[in-house]
């Protein structure tokens, strides 16, 4: 029997980064919603898991992670001018869908599935951002472990089904409008549903 290293691990934290030189809350995950996660699954950030996998239950932690480590650098090309068309339905644009802000879901020509946020409507274009919505930005973490154990054979189970694209599994949500509330883990924040 192959020993199991990998940790259930449930965590609350508090999510700021230097934004147009303001320290700014991206995201929190409170009590009563917390982040749950399993090891070694490559869910998370890799630098987000190495510096919570050995703190025990009850710990708190306060760490960065570099963009380089994180999201990467902002890059200019990633925002791309569409032809409006692509976003029409019988001829229209549903507005309530298609704004500046919103996160749409978007399919290349080798149908790799991704999130872009738009960034500008005009008569004939619809700019996207592509970019990571944390890309360019040091990811600080303040925030504590609720729950540090092994995770049980059907735990690993269920996150190596929600990989491999048959439901999110009971992941937590992502706050900025990718990931499991919104049909899959794929993109979303930092910590965790989100690589």
């Amino acid at each position: 029997m192959i020993e199991n290293d990998n940790k259930f691990m449930t965590v609350t934290y508090h999510l700021y980064a230097e934004v147009n030189g303001e320290n700014e809350l991206l995201e929190s995950t409170p009590e009563n919603d917390p982040f749950q996660f399993v090891t070694g699954m490559g869910i998370t950030l890799p630098l987000f898991e190495e510096s919570l996998k050995d703190l025990p239950t009850g710990a708190s932690f306060d760490f960065v992670i570099p963009k380089d480590d994180a999201y990467g650098d902002f890059v200019e090309e990633h925002v791309v001018p569409l032809d409006k068309k692509i976003f029409e339905q019988n001829g229209k644009i549903d507005e309530q869908l298609i704004y500046e802000g919103a996160i749409v879901p978007l399919v290349n020509e080798d149908g790799n599935r991704f999130n872009g946020r738009i960034t500008a409507i005009d008569d004939k274009k619809v700019t996207v951002d592509l970019n990571h919505p944390y890309a360019g930005l040091d990811l600080h973490f303040v925030g504590k472990v609720v729950e540090c154990r092994l995770a049980t054979e059907d735990e690993m189970k269920q996150i190596a089904k929600m990989l491999s694209g048959e439901g999110c599994g009971g992941c937590s949500g992502c706050s900025d409008g990718s990931g499991c509330g919104d049909g899959g883990c794929s993109d979303g924040g930092c910590g965790g549903c989100r690589n």
